[in-house]
């Protein structure tokens, strides 16, 4: 692109930037020129989707098949309270052409998957993952690889978070960090776990700041590091990552030449939807005054802040090794918060013997809905 290929108006907007030698009128044209696919637009995306576009990214293509939920709104800031219910990606394009009219947004109203990544992540030049599970981000990095195009990683939880840059020439991936997803169990999701919202701002601007720098080819990034981040104790830390000679995707001899999609170590599905109970059937059943034991297996920060009446709660951690205290012929009916850890705890206690037992469809979370609509 031609260093006359900016307006008057974008000399103007972007008059802070031209200031920098580092970009300049070639450097905010290479950024008007470049196309970045953020994939999810939550608490990770909502400040790498505004930083992009206030910076003159010329093309953003955002891949979110959700719609905006009230939990959301604590730390995912592009969304407004009368936006409950509406899809992500239309009020993400409504958004942000409201902070730059002077940039293409490509809305994928679609969840990422083996079928689409290689299409999709291939007509970006740079990827962004701001999702919240292992199988997508599998998923964004072995297109990223397979694609040559570079992958901005951020994870968050609780407190803390951590950025890298992988599938860079030379430079690591995702699977030389984490060969394997680890059981769902031991990896809580932010919606199981909590996590500050905040969190989310500082990480995800950090994750945009990788974005724009990959673009513009300048600095160091952080392909081969991976930067943590404690709010708790207001601190970072850099920790090296080397990439693996033996990765079977980035490796010396990859055996993976084409994107799978990665069963991660849920409990079987067909079980879980065989002996799953919705809202209105549990309450009909507990109507009757002899219904079903529940067995809450969140942890006891979630039940200090509310529980379904007469529970028992064993949180999921603990379950294998006091199962013994619950009865063997009792009807159980297990939940969490939303139903991943509930799902792992049905699985559990049918492997121990436990014959009856179900789980809640959608845990307390649809528990509380269903009562505030009732």
């Amino acid at each position: 692109m031609s260093e006359g290929s900016l307006s008057g108006a974008e000399l103007i907007r972007y008059s802070r930037h031209l200031l920098l030698p580092e970009v300049g009128l070639a450097g905010q044209s290479r950024l008007k020129a470049s196309r970045a696919l953020v994939v999810g637009a939550g608490g990770l995306g909502s400040p790498v989707l505004q930083y992009l576009a206030a910076a003159g990214v010329g093309t953003i293509g955002v891949v979110d098949f959700d719609t905006v939920d009230m939990s959301n709104l604590q730390r995912q800031t592009l969304y407004e309270t009368a936006e409950v219910g509406a899809r992500k990606v239309d009020r993400v394009a409504a958004r942000l052409l409201g902070i730059n009219p002077e940039i293409e947004i490509v809305p994928y109203a679609m969840r990422l998957s083996a079928e689409n990544a290689l299409d999709l992540v291939g007509a970006y030049d740079v990827v962004i993952d701001g999702t919240d599970n292992f199988s997508t981000r599998y998923l964004v990095n072995d297109a990223s690889v397979l694609s040559g195009k570079p992958n901005v990683h951020a994870a968050i939880y609780r407190f803390e978070g951590q950025i890298s840059l992988f599938g860079e020439k030379e430079g690591p991936c995702y699977r030389c960090l984490f060969p394997e997803p680890p059981p769902p169990e031991v990896a809580p999701s932010c919606a199981e776990a909590g996590v500050l919202g905040v969190v989310a701002g500082v990480v995800g601007s950090i994750q945009a700041a990788e974005a724009i720098k990959t673009i513009l080819g300048i600095g160091e990034s952080l392909s081969g590091r991976l930067l943590l981040y404690d709010a708790l104790s207001a601190s970072f830390e850099c920790l090296k990552v080397a990439r693996d000679p033996g990765c079977p995707l980035c490796g010396d001899n990859p055996s993976l030449t084409d994107v799978t999609e990665i069963e991660t170590a849920c409990p079987d599905e067909a079980i879980s939807e065989s002996f799953s109970i919705t809202v209105a059937a549990l309450v009909d059943a507990l109507a009757g005054g002899s219904g079903p034991l529940l067995l809450d297996v969140r942890t006891a920060e979630e039940v200090a802040l509310g529980a379904i009446a007469g529970a028992v709660h064993i949180p999921l951690s603990d379950l294998e090794g006091r199962a013994c205290e619950l009865p063997g012929e009792a009807v159980i009916v297990a939940y969490c918060r939303s139903g991943p850890r509930s799902r792992a705890a049905l699985a559990l206690l049918r492997s121990l013997g436990f014959v009856t037992v179900s789980h809640l469809e959608g845990g307390y979370h649809a528990w509380l809905e269903w009562h505030d609509c009732s």
